[in-house]
């Protein structure tokens, strides 16, 4: 595969399955806002989740009317009351718009409303606030920075939103997406230039080589 990236061009999408996942509502909350965030910059990864957005809406009109309860249009409107009741402010022209819109909700409008915590090795990370079935956090990542050598237990999605990285010999920028699961060991590269600032979810920890990160992941959940 040829490794060059054209300014702007996505070169690594969303599978079918986790679009899928996305259109049926069945995606853990965390990876469910890495695959909003991704598809809010792609727009091939757009048009093949509206596609599969109305297969869905094809089979539930196929499907049998089911009964709901006589309080569902009181519980509907109670929850739509308490949603935020003031709009999420935008970056002004010019400012710092490195998060695409849906990742605003979770982290705030830019990079300077975020709490980062250190992780080591000059990296930093910021846990954003999601259901228990995974974790989300975002990275920074200093340009030039290697990161600890780590398998999986579990599933990752890691999307770039400014800088980039390369895994072994393949190249991740704005846009990017990289799928890992248990089968995948890697040491992930942050490039020169700026600091690579990325997505991350995960349903189970990561499996780190090295012994100081081993002591140190149950303090900081990773």
């Amino acid at each position: 595969m040829k490794d060059d990236k054209k300014m702007g061009q996505i070169n690594h999408h969303l599978t079918d399955q986790l679009l899928i996942g996305y259109a049926a509502g069945t995606l853990p909350e965390a990876f469910g806002l890495v695959v909003a965030t991704h598809v809010s910059l792609c727009d091939e990864c757009r048009a093949r989740l509206g596609g599969f957005e109305a297969v869905g809406g094809c089979l539930m009109d196929e499907c049998a009317d089911s009964a709901v309860g006589s309080d569902a249009l009181q519980a509907t409107l109670a929850l739509i009351a308490r949603g935020p009741q003031e709009p999420v402010k935008l970056p002004r022209n010019g400012a710092d718009t490195v998060f695409p819109a849906p990742l605003r909700d979770y982290a705030g409008s830019d990079l300077s409303a975020i709490n980062w915590r250190r992780l080591g090795g000059g990296v930093r990370h910021a846990r954003l606030a999601t259901s228990d079935a995974a974790t989300v956090r975002l990275l920074h990542i200093p340009a030039g920075t290697r990161l600890p050598d780590h398998g999986h237990r579990g599933n990752e999605m890691t999307l770039v939103l400014q800088g980039a990285f390369r895994d072994e010999t393949v190249r991740f920028a704005r846009g990017d997406i990289e799928i890992a699961d248990q089968n995948m060991h890697h040491t992930p590269v942050a490039e020169q230039g700026e600091a690579c600032i990325c997505l991350a979810a995960t349903d189970a920890p990561l499996k780190f080589s090295g012994l100081i990160q081993r002591i140190a992941q149950p303090f900081l959940r990773i």
